[in-house]
């Protein structure tokens, strides 16, 4: 059947709409870019995901840091104890930045001034240095080498474990971080401790 122009015309705008209806449609569905950005206070809670956050990891630093320091190892120490920031071994399914854990840990310790460090991860360029002092480019008043160094009394180490619940649309996200402080000198385990977090998430339905 052969349409009049009139209803050409208003099929071809209707055509047209779609079109526009469709394309805003799907640019609407695609990929959001993130164009605007303003500080936050990094002490407010951040749940943004069901991943292990930087709320998590100072609510367990604050907690451990406070129960070590209360130990008698540190707290009736004469001076302060030297210690070695070593590993926390992540046990967990994410991929969890545990070096920066370890790093929080050591800077709350030497807030307080209660214990003084070992830099385990410096060795390499310590020793780089012993030999550029030692080649004669520096003068002997100031140069330094090997035999110098102060042992550590102690070492820090610990694990981070997590648990995964998900039934239905909730879940439940369990860590648990544990550290350990030992002497050097007996291999004694002086004190042990665990903080354990457990976040509750519910998975939102999204629909087109």
């Amino acid at each position: 059947m052969k349409l009049s122009p009139g209803e050409q015309h208003m099929r071809k705008s209707i055509l047209s709409l779609l079109v526009v209806g469709l394309v805003a449609f799907v640019t609407g569905c695609g990929p959001k870019a993130f164009v605007k950005g303003e500080y936050d206070d990094v002490e407010a809670a951040n749940n943004l995901n069901d991943q292990w956050s930087e709320t998590d990891m100072q609510k367990v630093v604050a907690d451990l840091v406070a129960g070590m320091t209360g130990h008698s190892s540190i707290a009736n120490a004469r001076k302060p104890p030297i210690v070695m920031v070593t590993k926390l071994q992540n046990k967990t399914s994410e991929h969890i930045d545990t070096q920066s854990i370890m790093d929080m840990v050591r800077v709350e310790l030497s807030r307080g001034g209660r214990v003084a460090f070992v830099d385990k991860e410096a060795r390499e360029d310590v020793a780089e240095e012993y030999n550029y002092q030692n080649s004669g480019m520096v003068s002997e008043e100031t140069k330094k080498g090997p035999g110098g160094q102060t042992g550590a009394d102690f070492i820090i180490n610990g694990r981070i474990d997590s648990i995964v619940q998900e039934v239905g649309k909730n879940k439940s996200v369990y860590y648990k971080v544990t550290l350990n402080l030992t002497n050097l000198k007996s291999n004694i385990v002086v004190w042990s401790d665990y903080k354990q977090l457990r976040k509750k998430f519910r998975k939102r339905s999204v629909g087109l």
